[in-house]
C-alpha cells in the first residue's frame, strides 16, 4: 500500500483546492448547510490514507461508537504530526471556508470572527488549552452506522468540517449514506442524504447556520450521521479544523 507521503504535498494539493468551485460551494452552503466536492482525493490518495487507520502509532485515541451510545462502528482520532496529506488539506482548505464562516457568524449575531489561516486560529485553540488534534478515520462494516451528532471539542469551534468518503459505494459496501438534519424553529426537522463517490468530500455546518427567514435571518442547529451499512467496509476521513480541549 502506497504511503502518504509529502511527495506532490502541500503546492499540489493547495492548487486542487484552490481550483474548486468556492462561489458554488458557498452558496449550496448558504441554501442547504452542505456542499458536495467531487474528487477531492484520488482514488490512491484515499487508499493510501485509509490504510493508515492500522498504524496505530498514527493515532492519539480509538473510540468505539457502541460503549458510548454513540451507533455502532469506531473511529481513530490522529496524533500530531499529523500525515501530510490531512495537514495539507487542513491548511488548504480553511482559507477558503473563513469567509463564509465569518459571514455566518455576522448574520447571526456572533461577535467571534476567524483568522485568515489556519496556523492563527489553532494558535487560538491551542491558547485556550484545545490541544489535541480532531483530524479523524472513521471505519464501519455491516450494521454499523453513526447517530445524528455535532462535533464540538471545546469553547473555540470552527462552524464548518469536511467529511471525504475513502470507499467506493456499491463496490465496497452499500448503505451507509451521509445524512444532515436540519432542526428549525417551530417547525419539523429537515433531513438531507448526501450521496458520495470515493474521492467525493462534504463540507457541511459542524452545529449552527443562518438562514434568511421573512424578519430576517434566523439559527437553525445541525447534526451529521451516517445510516446503516447494509454490507460491505466503508472509512471515511473527518478534516476537523478546532482543536479539543
Amino acid at each position: 500500500m502506497p504511503a502518504v507521503s509529502r511527495a506532490k504535498h502541500p503546492e499540489e494539493i493547495a492548487r486542487r483546492i484552490d481550483a474548486i468551485d468556492w462561489r458554488r460551494a458557498g452558496t449550496d452552503l448558504d441554501d442547504h448547510g452542505c456542499a458536495v466536492i467531487e474528487g477531492m482525493l484520488s482514488a490512491p490518495e484515499c487508499d493510501a490514507l485509509a490504510a493508515l487507520y492500522a498504524q496505530d502509532r498514527r493515532f492519539r485515541s480509538r473510540v468505539v461508537m457502541a460503549r458510548h451510545g454513540f451507533g455502532r462502528g469506531e473511529y481513530k482520532y490522529f496524533a500530531y504530526p499529523l500525515p501530510a496529506l490531512v495537514a495539507d488539506l487542513r491548511t488548504a482548505l480553511y482559507p477558503h471556508l473563513v469567509p463564509v464562516a465569518n459571514r455566518w457568524n455576522a448574520a447571526m449575531g456572533i461577535d467571534v470572527r476567524y483568522p485568515a489561516t489556519h496556523a492563527d486560529f489553532i494558535a487560538r485553540c491551542h491558547d485556550a488549552g484545545q490541544l489535541r488534534p480532531t483530524p479523524l478515520l472513521l471505519e464501519y462494516r455491516q450494521g454499523d452506522y453513526n447517530c445524528l451528532h455535532q462535533d464540538l471539542y471545546g469553547e473555540h469551534v470552527f462552524p464548518l468540517q469536511v467529511a471525504i468518503l475513502l470507499s467506493a459505494p456499491g463496490q465496497d459496501f452499500t448503505g451507509g449514506e451521509f445524512v444532515l438534519t436540519e432542526q428549525r424553529p417551530r417547525m419539523q426537522s429537515r433531513p438531507e442524504v448526501v450521496p458520495l463517490g470515493k474521492g467525493d468530500a462534504v463540507v457541511f455546518a459542524v452545529s449552527q447556520r443562518p438562514v434568511q427567514g421573512t424578519r430576517g435571518p434566523y439559527r437553525v442547529n445541525l447534526r451529521h450521521g451516517v445510516s446503516r451499512v447494509r454490507s460491505g467496509h466503508r472509512q471515511t476521513a473527518g478534516i476537523i479544523f478546532h482543536d479539543a480541549a
